[in-house]
């Protein structure tokens, strides 16, 4: 059930256009895009982040495909630095992160994580039309299958030093999942069946290790691909590798797994059940609104914060489960979590979203500062709003969604919110 041409829809679409404007004070001068803080200024004495400027590239792909003033140019910015700023010009790839104003490495190992997150903004940069993407794309979908493809185990490795000499056995169901994100971009983007093939092959792999652990997926493997469930036990609240099972991947899988399957029977089941056992182990479960970061494996929660990311790919699995069912309990949820997004989450003072709360639902920087970038709560508030496809930018790009201009916030009310609702 797709939400579009009702006040919801509505509500989501002028939120994206909130967002994108928060989102412009990320740009730098210099290149790339800073981590923001909680009112729309990149923190001093952060390192500039591939991933960030990648994901706000992609975020502003699509905004220019939604036809949001300025999005092309912010989007060609981030192109730019991923080029100029992040590029290895002595070993090839790209830098995890630079330093904030001598773009000198101070990151220096080759994560697949964010060599993703390039391939995912030329991606959609490239559907966007955006200059110099598609350039980009074919490197970077290059540089992925030379140095990050293990075409034995049918998914990507994590972790190279600088000059792609020494890699390491750890492997990641994180990077995994956004491999499979931009490997559907590019499909869209290129027309070539390969490489959702590989995205296949990578889901097909989590699909059974979710199976066999009661669908709370295990994030952390060995080089064969074996579940360590013990790994990172002493640093449990890690914003990148965090112990135990995370309800917010389980959302992020079940809206890929949809993505990718297009109406097989088989990945949409199991999108189901990856969804039904997120929402049963982290929503609501101590007695507060909002989804636990992190569970054990018997369920019980470890990491109580909430974690505005997992509550976008809540919202975003939803709608995807929904369109694809037919079922009303996914619109159900979808519209009780916009009320609670709008009740706790959207900070209609500084902007853009809270992106954590303590369990008393209040901000916290428990885990990590600021709002870093848009990407996951833009994505959340578009998907409603979109038919089903393989990527954001692809689904964009067939329909005539445009942002309206977002008039001044005012105290903000979920669709149908009333005192006491949940």
């Amino acid at each position: 059930m797709i939400v579009a041409e009702t006040e919801l829809s509505q509500e989501m679409l002028t939120e994206v256009a909130h967002l994108l404007d928060f989102g412009a004070g990320a740009r730098l001068p210099h290149g790339g895009f800073g981590w923001l803080d909680t009112t729309g200024v990149p923190m001093p004495g952060r390192p500039r982040m591939l991933y960030v400027t990648c994901r706000m590239t992609h975020t502003y792909a699509l905004g220019a495909l939604a036809g949001h003033r300025g999005a092309t140019e912010m989007a060609r910015h981030g192109i730019a630095a991923i080029n100029d700023v992040f590029r290895d010009d002595d070993h090839g790839g790209w830098f995890t992160a630079v330093d904030e104003t001598t773009a000198e490495p101070v990151q220096p190992n080759k994560w697949a994580y964010p060599h993703s997150f390039v391939v995912l903004a030329a991606s959609s940069a490239t559907i966007a039309g955006v200059r110099g993407a598609r350039v980009l794309l074919a490197e970077a979908l290059a540089v992925f299958t030379e140095r990050f493809w293990d075409e034995t185990q049918g998914a990507p490795v994590e972790e190279w030093d600088r000059t792609f000499t020494t890699l390491s056995p750890y492997r990641g169901a994180n990077s995994a999942m956004h491999a499979v994100e931009a490997l559907l971009a590019a499909t869209d983007a290129t027309g070539d069946g390969r490489w959702a093939q590989k995205a296949h092959r990578i889901s097909e792999r989590m699909v059974v290790a979710a199976r066999d652990h009661e669908w709370r997926l295990p994030e952390h493997y060995d080089e064969q691909w074996q579940p360590d469930l013990e790994h990172s036990a002493d640093q449990r609240e890690d914003p990148f590798k965090p112990y135990g099972a995370t309800p917010g991947h389980s959302f992020e899988w079940a809206r890929l797994l949809v993505h990718l399957g297009q109406g097989d029977a088989d990945l949409n089941a199991a999108a189901e059940q990856l969804f039904h056992r997120a929402v049963t182990d982290a929503w609501a479960v101590d007695g507060e609104q909002g989804f636990v970061y992190t569970v054990d494996w018997q369920g019980e929660p470890i990491v109580r914060n909430r974690l505005h990311w997992v509550l976008c790919e809540a919202l975003a699995a939803a709608s995807v489960l929904g369109q694809t069912t037919q079922l009303l309990e996914y619109p159900t949820w979808l519209q009780r979590w916009w009320r609670y997004a709008g009740e706790h989450h959207i900070d209609t003072v500084g902007g853009s979203w809270h992106h954590e709360l303590g369990p008393d639902l209040r901000p916290s920087t428990r885990i990590r500062p600021g709002k870093a970038d848009i990407y996951h709560a833009v994505q959340a508030c578009l998907l409603p709003v979109l038919p089903p496809a393989r990527s954001l930018a692809g689904a964009l790009a067939g329909t005539s969604v445009h942002l309206p201009e977002p008039p001044a916030r005012g105290r903000w009310r979920g669709r149908g919110a009333t005192d006491g609702q949940q």
